[in-house]
């Protein structure tokens, strides 16, 4: 079994978060019971708090009218005792450095910025690290991990003979090229509170699953690639990251996809 590499932790533990609403707002909390004391975390989000956000987001009464990210940067930064930075821009207008890239936003021209992130190949001093992505609908959604383009991508399975690392996996974008076509959602406040278009628990589920991988990155255990719940059927089916997966998603012999020594 393949594990995701965690090698860019010898830089120490940056962690940005895109995206503070449903899902994000609760993975950053999460974050902060979880990650090490000296890890650096960002919130970046450039909306704000709506009365509608109130049912099924991680904000309060108190909170209407602020930036999501200052919200929750304030707050968190106050519960838990630990400084977080936060950012009221697009993430495209964001310069950060960071080894976990978290998006937790809801449509294909944000996804877009997040990939042109995440495939810079000097944003982790030379190491990759991972992007992990979370989207889901009303009862269903999938988190997916990924690093790489296909220009830059091969080798990235290491095999020593005892343990595996994968160092590199198709970007979530690659692995899923519809999510790019996803069109942002109308803020019509009325229309959402009266519909029922997502499950009130489906966002606190969904940052369950990314707190769960980003612990198992850091601890060097995570051997997927993907995970897809499916809230009605009461399932969870991983999809494992192993050579014979990647090398159809993308066209690479397995053979050229593992070397013997890291690279």
């Amino acid at each position: 079994m393949y594990t995701l590499d965690n090698q860019f932790l010898q830089y120490g533990c940056n962690v940005t978060v895109v995206g503070c609403g449903g899902t994000g707002g609760f993975v950053a909390e999460g974050l902060c019971r979880m990650l090490p004391e000296r890890a650096v975390l960002l919130l970046i989000d450039p909306d704000r708090v709506e009365e509608r956000n109130l049912l099924r987001q991680n904000f309060y009464i108190a909170d209407l009218g602020k930036y999501k990210s200052e919200a929750l940067a304030h707050r968190l930064s106050a519960k838990f005792n630990r400084p977080i930075a936060y950012s009221t821009l697009p993430v495209a207008m964001v310069k950060t450095t960071h080894n976990i890239l978290i998006g937790c936003v809801d449509n294909g021209l944000a996804r877009q910025e997040l990939a042109k992130i995440a495939s810079d190949t000097n944003y982790l001093n030379g190491l990759h690290g991972w992007w992990v992505d979370a989207g889901n609908g009303k009862n269903y959604g999938q988190v997916l991990m990924g690093n790489r383009t296909i220009e830059n991508f091969y080798p990235c399975f290491v095999d020593d003979g005892e343990r595996g690392k994968c160092v590199g996996l198709p970007l979530p974008t690659i692995q899923r090229p519809e999510l790019l076509k996803q069109a942002p959602r109308v803020n019509n406040c009325a229309a959402a509170l009266m519909s029922n278009d997502q499950s009130p628990t489906i966002n606190q589920v969904m940052a369950s699953l990314v707190l769960e991988v980003v612990r198992r990155i850091l601890n060097g255990t995570c051997p997927w690639m993907g995970l897809y719940l499916d809230m009605e059927a009461g399932s969870l089916s991983p999809v494992y990251a192993t050579p014979s997966t990647v090398s159809r998603l993308t066209g690479i012999s397995e053979r050229k996809l593992i070397c013997r020594e890291r690279r």
